[in-house]
């Protein structure tokens, strides 16, 4: 997992087209889990793991940034 829109809707244009028709909003889709705990869950998780990755993207640009300095 490298993105935590979990629980959101995937638009696309041709959804979108369509949603213009959909009155009664049956097209709407959204990612669901069997209970309230499991979303929570699988969305914590996927936030922690997006953030720890842009952790390590900065950590990584720090780094080279000091090895260019001290050279």
């Amino acid at each position: 997992m490298n993105r935590s829109d979990f629980l959101f809707a995937k638009p696309s244009f041709i959804g979108g087209m369509s949603s213009v028709l959909d009155l009664g909003a049956t097209l709407v889709e959204y990612n669901d889990s069997p209970n309230v705990e499991m979303a929570d869950a699988i969305a914590m998780h996927s936030d922690w793991a997006v953030t720890g990755q842009d952790i390590a993207v900065a950590a990584e640009q720090w780094r080279k940034r000091q090895n260019g300095k001290a050279e």
